[in-house]
């Protein structure tokens, strides 16, 4: 059961790694099938990668138009890439402002929120995944338990023939 269950993520990994759209070689076509970007949104990102590839995700964020963090989360989960890596919850660098803050603030801030992020964003993936594994764990079990019930009726079928196939002794020997 453990060799299944190993054997079933690796295919899913597998499926997860071939299913991956990079955004500075798809297609209009392989954009539009990423859930989430349309044909409006998949214009925007070919006219952006007309002046110049992607470099990172806070690249692409900042260059194309309607897409944020959020929607940058939502693609990379349904398998976009730039340049093969997925989005990782970092927010753009903010632009260098004039502020009355000390520098070592500024700085600080930023690297806190992705850590929040992500700390949101692995329950629920790790929720999902649980979820998962338990489903193709209580179907395997359902599985094991219906060729139990089918191997005990095959074995009471043939009981019950091998009883039938026996000869029968007369009943005037069984009474002396």
């Amino acid at each position: 059961m453990l060799k299944k269950l190993f054997a079933i993520m690796t295919m899913l990994y597998a499926a997860v790694a071939f299913a991956a759209v990079d955004v500075n070689k798809a297609t209009a076509a392989e954009l539009d099938g990423i859930k989430g970007i349309g044909p409006g949104i998949s214009t925007k990102i070919l006219d952006e990668r007309k002046k110049g590839s992607f470099k990172d995700w806070n690249d692409f964020v900042e260059r194309v138009k309607g897409v944020g963090d959020g929607n940058a989360a939502k693609f990379s989960a349904e398998g976009l890439t730039v340049n093969g890596a997925s989005f990782k919850g970092a927010a753009p660098a903010p632009a260098a402002k004039a502020d009355s803050k000390p520098a070592v603030a500024a700085t600080a801030a930023p690297a806190a929120a992705p850590a929040a992020k992500e700390e949101k964003k692995d329950p629920k993936a790790e929720a999902k995944m649980k979820a998962e594994e338990a489903k193709k764990a209580k179907a395997e079990e359902k599985a094991k338990k219906a060729e139990e019930k089918a191997k005990k009726a095959e074995e009471a079928k043939a009981k019950k023939e091998a009883k039938a196939a026996a000869p029968k002794e007369p009943a005037s020997a069984t009474k002396k």
